[in-house]
């Protein structure tokens, strides 16, 4: 809560002081220190000042200062009675509702990407948020808690970023929160084995005039460089104190997060403001713009950003800056003033404004190295180069690459089918036992048919997608991925992408929702959104169970290369979509590929272990929530109504009338799927069965497809449901691979005739990988692409696309063969 909120005549006690510069050091001057108790006296007629009452005086705050203060109110302080004060008297309360706000301190880490800001966050905080040995991965901030020494720490870690620029959404994002949050102290993660290119962000962040903390993450690799680097010095010229950690083994956690509580308290003696010197020309500009930006009237920005940070921003020729300065009561003079500025300093120097403060920063960066940087008099060769001369090789990088992606699926499919055979003999045993001991009835009818039919033909498929991920996970942890990207670059700009669209392609054979949201590191709005819209022909983790079930039940060999090749189309129609968007809907921006490759790094056990539990625990969350309760409403469609003898008796006597006949002579068999056609579940399919006969599908099949729309795996569960009885398997025991392979043509022309046979369900998985994505995804597409209109064509272009493809290969399948 801030000051801004207290109501006329109610008191509260200040807990912290925001903003900067010469505001927060007037302010605090005045009184307004944590502690002290402030109420509001009055506002003026029209709403702005307000009038306090502090220390036995009354003041006069603008609104827009009045914000920057925060409080805790006494009625404020009963709501939050936490930590054993429920109970304490009012005034007591307050008071120690204060000064445990005033312990909590917010904290945000920035840096450049696989900086190990991420690693660090989890490490501090106890929390699993995804990493990887390449840029990129924190595509929006998180946020965690913990406690240390008695101190609340809030922390939030922003995406990678390399300026704060508006060169890419990311470094807009992180420099907005820094201006609209005002975190207590920002924390710049830094790679300390490549401190030059780093600690440019850092420059920045130092015209910004905020707290700042430097993690030097990775000092191991330094040090294994044999560099030498007096940090200590190095922050007493930065006027930042600098700490020395290793995130990915926890060492310096704690040390860093104690300097940010010193330099949070005021007791930090390395603090002091340093500005860069951009020359004196520059420098002229900057101050002439300052004095313009400094006067009263602008204080509600002033307070809250550096004005020597906006005036940079101007030399930049930044637009988000020019566009945050209309609201300026001068700023039809400003903007004149930087244009003469820029002009002038463009046409002493010949060259870009822009160029010329970057040029400034990296001269004082390297300044500030030779002063305290020591590099290693024995040439260090590094391991990763060594490794790059083969994976990276201009003729053998290419087939390395489609090797290891092969090699993926084919231990997915064969390694995978162990732990599987056990999972759906585990799942067999249960289902058997429940059989046995259970009455007849509607109960056990659910319990078999519909939970551990669905259910259990899902949580097979488990081992699988754990191996996935670990070798996803293997490739993203190693920096393998970073390559990957520098190896199809010209591939992907044969097919009018970026670079940069690869790793979203590749994350989304993990799932594609994050992977959709990870587009936020491509700068080309069309690339972006051309990724968006071919993502989801990536092959994600949710349709993997389908394909290995039906792989299983009807191709004998070469089943981890027929994996594959699904994979492999997904991606060929990922490119023909996208020569297709580029030349149908977007024109080509040319954007510069930039690429960070980390060296190569050992993946920690714990590190592998952290993401395949997590995508377990997502993936047994999926089926404890969406499958179990579309298995039971599946179920539920396929059992009612209730199909009386008589109902029955007369269809069955209508269908010999037009010979056509049940094949199996087995009543039982007859009655079970007859209530079933008849049921509600039973017209739906029958109501679309006839769009999907072209393609190979019955009206099981094709229900299937329609509850697949929102999430794939429900496409298992409820195959499991469907196909649960057939003559030879009355009590639901045979796996669900045997009991498609068993199923037969009860009805119709194709009475007797399997319904399933390997072009049946090649057809069947060829729709699966095209068709509608899930409800996750078109969300996703929705919220990053800031229309419904993208996010529709892409339901409609997927399923028309998957139609169209399914419909092709059944029918020239057909006549081949």
């Amino acid at each position: 809560m801030n000051l801004l909120q207290l109501e006329i005549g109610e008191r509260a006690i200040i807990v912290k002081v925001k903003g900067r510069g010469a505001f927060r050091k007037r302010i605090m001057e005045m009184g307004f220190v944590a502690g002290k108790e402030i109420i509001a006296v009055q506002k003026a007629p029209m709403g702005d000042p307000v009038e306090y009452n502090i220390i036995g005086y009354n003041v006069t705050l603008r609104n827009s200062e009045a914000a920057l203060i925060e409080i805790v109110t006494e009625k404020l302080a009963f709501q939050e009675q936490t930590n054993g004060m429920a109970g304490i008297p009012g005034e007591l309360l307050l008071r120690e509702t204060a000064l445990m706000k005033e312990k909590i301190i917010n904290v945000a880490l920035v840096g450049n990407p696989n900086s190990g800001k991420t690693t660090l966050f989890n490490v501090a905080s106890h929390s699993r948020e995804r990493v990887g040995n390449y840029g990129g991965v924190t595509i929006d901030a998180k946020e965690a808690r913990f406690k240390l020494d008695g101190y609340q720490f809030i922390i939030t870690d922003l995406p990678g970023t390399y300026s704060l620029t508006e060169y890419s959404p990311e470094e807009l994002y992180v420099r907005d929160f820094i201006f609209t949050s005002m975190p207590d102290v920002v924390v710049n993660v830094v790679d300390a084995s490549n401190l030059e290119r780093n600690l440019y962000l850092t420059t920045q962040l130092i015209d910004m005039d905020i707290k700042i903390v430097v993690a030097m993450n990775m000092f191991d690799d330094l040090k294994k460089q044999g560099d030498d680097l007096d940090f200590d010095y190095l922050g007493k010229l930065l006027g930042i104190p600098f700490v020395p950690t290793v995130a990915s083994r926890g060492k310096g956690i704690e040390d860093l997060f104690r300097k940010i509580r010193d330099v949070y308290e005021g007791k930090e003696t390395t603090i002091r403001h340093v500005h860069i010197n951009y020359g004196e020309s520059i420098e002229k500009s900057i101050a002439t713009l300052q004095e313009q930006i400094r006067i009263p009237e602008n204080s509600f920005i002033t307070n809250q950003i550096s004005p020597r940070f906006l005036s940079i921003k101007l030399l930049e020729k930044d637009m988000p800056t020019q566009s945050r300065l209309l609201s300026c009561i001068n700023s039809d003079e400003l903007f004149q003033t930087a244009k003469q500025q820029v002009q002038r300093i463009e046409k002493e120097f010949d060259e870009d404004t822009g160029t010329l403060i970057t040029d400034a920063r990296y001269g004082f960066v390297s300044g500030a190295l030779r002063e305290t940087f020591k590099p290693s008099p024995d040439k260090y060769v590094r391991r990763s180069d060594a490794i790059d001369q083969l994976v990276t090789h201009r003729y053998w990088g290419i087939p390395i690459f489609v090797f290891f992606m092969w090699a993926t699926f084919y231990a997915t499919f064969k390694v995978g089918s162990y732990p599987m055979s056990w999972i759906e003999a585990f799942v067999e045993f249960i289902s058997s036992m429940v059989s046995q001991h259970m009455a007849s009835g509607w109960l056990k009818d659910l319990l078999v048919q519909g939970i551990i039919g669905g259910v259990g033909g899902v949580i097979v498929f488990l081992p699988n997608i754990l191996l996935l991920y670990f070798f996803i996970s293997l490739m993203e942890d190693t920096g393998y991925m970073a390559r990957a990207v520098f190896i199809m670059d010209k591939v992907m700009h044969r097919i009018g992408l970026h670079g940069k669209s690869f790793i979203p392609l590749i994350m989304g054979f993990g799932c594609n929702v994050p992977a959709i949201l990870s587009t936020r590191i491509i700068e080309s709005r069309s690339d972006r959104l051309i990724t968006m819209m071919i993502n989801p022909f990536m092959s994600c983790s949710a349709r993997l169970p389908v394909y290995i079930l039906f792989i299983t039940a009807f191709f004998t060999s070469y089943q981890g290369s027929i994996l594959f090749g699904l994979y492999a189309i997904g991606i060929l129609l990922a490119i023909s979509s996208s020569l297709l968007f580029r030349r149908a809907f977007f024109r080509k921006e040319e954007i510069p590929f930039v690429m960070e490759l980390p060296p190569y790094r050992m993946p920690t056990p714990r590190s592998l272990a952290k993401h395949m539990w997590f995508r377990a625990e997502q993936y047994l969350r999926k089926i404890a929530g969406v499958i179990l309760i579309a298995s039971i409403i599946i179920w539920a469609l396929g059992h009612f109504p209730q199909v009386h003898s008589g109902d029955i008796k007369e269809t069955t006597i209508a269908q010999a009338n037009e010979k056509i006949v049940p094949h199996e002579p087995d009543l039982q068999s007859s009655k079970k799927y007859e209530q079933q056609q008849q049921s509600y579940i039973g017209r739906i399919g029958r109501f679309i069965e006839p769009a999907m006969r072209p393609l190979g599908f019955d009206w099981r099949m094709s229900v299937a497809l329609l509850t697949g729309v929102a999430a794939k795996e429900v496409v298992i569960g409820s195959l499991g449901v469907l196909y649960m009885q057939n003559p030879e398997d009355p009590e639901g025991m045979v796996s669900l691979p045997g009991r498609l392979q068993a199923q037969t043509h009860q009805l119709g022309p194709r009475v007797g005739q399997k319904v399933f046979d390997p072009i049946v369900a090649f057809s069947f998985m060829l729709f699966i990988l095209i068709y509608f994505p899930c409800i996750g995804v078109i969300a996703a597409i929705r919220k990053e692409s800031g229309s419904w209109k993208w996010a529709a064509f892409v339901i409609f272009y997927t399923t028309t696309l998957a139609w169209l493809v399914s419909f092709s290969f059944y029918q020239l399948a057909q006549l081949i063969l």
